[in-house]
């Protein structure tokens, strides 16, 4: 590629997030998809082997995931993968279709690069993603983030039905029990509940003829005595893995910004130091070699280094590429990369946990 070609491509994606940015948001997301769809997305270059990575038995080009919420019906995780991302998590899916909270239900805070969404789980159900995900190739590792109706009499029975609809599909699984925009979800994470939760999904697991890896996505307001009781259940448990976080209820970072008083889970760059400290704090709580992906507020290579400086052994993003757009995956990619050459490391997981206590006692924030 030309210098020319480089600045034309450099134009036309300015031009494109420009004209996003003018749109609706969810008009602006169901644009995207299509574009997605319709390959009008360039692909990302080959990763370097430096950023090469294993997780929860899986092998990934590189630590960097596409966050659940975007790809909702498993529509484009394919495109999304030859656009750069190591992993796409699809989803959230429940067992039935639902067509979430009135709209509008998304809302741009421009002055601080976040999102405020009160979606509820608005998507097609487990079987409009099953047939997408049924013929698809080897070369994507795909996650499905798996949650329960909003209707459903009992919420483990939803979870429950996904792990049976898509343990022969997924390369991971997802329980998302952290969204604030499901009325009593976040129950869930309370001790009692959450053993009768993982257990029941340990034992559907174990009755499956594929054993598909089976994370936990949690809620980035929980408190110290919450931690404690969460990381001692999923530690006795036997899945597979943590995600840290989901949005926040709390607007201390928005406070009297546009959109800052609408209902529901702030994303995007305002989460970025609540959600990296709690994720270092269970770090701390479940040791070095717990698998955890970490995710909230990523922005930047910098603060993707940050975040696995904190605990993470990789990585999620999506709101930030509102106001980014796709291209900022490459030059995270590129940032990972220089990072692990400037600190003589041989690969990328090396910056996973330098920087936890630091994290979790609150002395880091960027």
């Amino acid at each position: 590629m030309g210098i020319g070609d480089f600045l034309h491509n450099a134009t036309v994606q300015k031009l494109a997030q420009d004209a996003l940015m003018r749109m609706d948001a969810e008009t602006a997301h169901r644009a995207t998809i299509n574009a997605l769809k319709f390959g009008l997305v360039p692909s990302g270059a080959p990763s370097p082997t430096s950023l090469a990575i294993s997780f929860c038995g899986l092998e990934l080009p590189n630590p960097i995931g596409m966050a659940p919420g975007f790809d909702k019906n498993a529509e484009v995780f394919a495109p999304l993968a030859r656009a750069g991302f190591g992993f796409v998590e699809v989803g959230t899916v429940t067992p039935r279709p639902q067509k979430g909270n009135p709209t509008p239900r998304v809302f741009r805070i421009p002055d601080a690069m976040g999102v405020i969404n009160r979606l509820g789980f608005n998507n097609e159900g487990h079987q409009a993603a099953f047939e997408r995900l049924k013929d698809r190739t080897l070369g994507e590792v795909v996650g499905v983030n798996i949650g329960a109706n909003k209707d459903s009499e009992d919420f483990v029975a939803d979870y429950i039905a996904g792990v049976k609809t898509f343990s022969p599909l997924a390369d991971y699984l997802t329980a998302n029990i952290s969204s604030p925009n499901t009325p009593g979800l976040r129950n869930l994470q309370a001790e009692d509940a959450l053993k009768r939760l993982l257990a029941a999904l340990m034992e559907t697991r174990a009755a499956q003829p594929r054993q598909t890896a089976i994370l936990l996505k949690i809620a980035p307001d929980l408190d110290e005595a919450e931690m404690d009781s969460v990381a001692k259940t999923v530690l006795k448990s036997g899945i597979d893995g943590l995600i840290v976080s989901n949005t926040t209820i709390s607007r201390d970072t928005v406070a009297g910004l546009e959109n800052a008083g609408e209902t529901g889970g702030l994303s995007g760059r305002p989460l970025f130091n609540l959600a990296t400290r709690r994720l270092a704090q269970m770090r701390l709580r479940l040791g070095p070699e717990f698998p955890l992906i970490g995710v909230g507020g990523i922005h930047s290579a910098q603060s993707a280094i940050a975040k696995l400086e904190a605990g993470a052994n990789v990585v999620q993003l999506y709101s930030a590429l509102v106001y980014g757009g796709l291209e900022m995956v490459e030059e995270i990619k590129s940032g990972l990369a220089q990072a692990v050459i400037e600190r003589r490391l041989s690969n990328v997981s090396g910056l996973t946990g330098v920087a936890v206590k630091d994290w979790a006692e609150g002395r880091i924030a960027i």
